[in-house]
């Protein structure tokens, strides 16, 4: 039997490149340096001229939009306050007109019943004094009788008593007697 016959292989580079990782090679350091420059200026220029300005735009909108909602939001609370002051200006105004309103009913009221009672007291008062002119006039003529009376009760008591009927003028007299008294 034939041996076989053992063939190292070993790996050759297909690009050419020496072993090992291109970016840890010192010659390739240099170009490496180069390309990074270019790279970090074209993109800082990128950044400075496009970037940025359209983020400073960006920026000085929302800044302007805030600061115009923060002057609409002071000019509707100064409205608010305004609108506030208004509607407690207008409830004290209406507050006292409901209390004139109400003195000057108040007041209207008394006079009338004032007048009212006077009236009445004014009435009351005729009809007090018609009521003692009626009364005195009565009495006047209630005495007047009285005497009238008193004369023949006394006649008929001094009849009852002695069984004879005494004289009107002596009767009379004895009624004015005791009236005087």
């Amino acid at each position: 039997m034939a041996q076989p016959t053992q063939a190292t292989t070993e790996h050759a580079p297909a690009s050419g490149h020496g072993g090992g990782f291109p970016p840890f090679k010192a010659e390739t350091y240099a170009s490496q340096l180069f390309w990074l420059a270019l790279c970090f200026v074209v993109l800082y220029a990128m950044v400075a001229k496009v970037a940025l300005p359209r983020m400073a735009g960006i920026l000085a909108d929302r800044r302007a939009r805030i600061d115009g909602d923060l002057a609409q939001a002071v000019r509707l609370k100064g409205d608010a306050d305004a609108a506030v002051a208004a509607y407690e200006k207008a409830l004290a105004d209406a507050r006292n007109n409901a209390h004139a309103i109400a003195a000057e009913t108040r007041d209207r009221l008394a006079a009338e019943s004032e007048a009212h009672r006077k009236a009445v007291e004014a009435e009351l008062a005729a009809r007090l004094a018609a009521a003692e002119t009626s009364i005195a006039a009565s009495k006047t003529q209630a005495m007047s009788n009285v005497r009238g009376i008193a004369v023949d009760a006394a006649q008929a008591i001094v009849t009852q008593l002695i069984g004879k009927a005494p004289s009107e003028a002596a009767a009379a007299a004895a009624v004015d007697h005791v009236l005087e008294r």
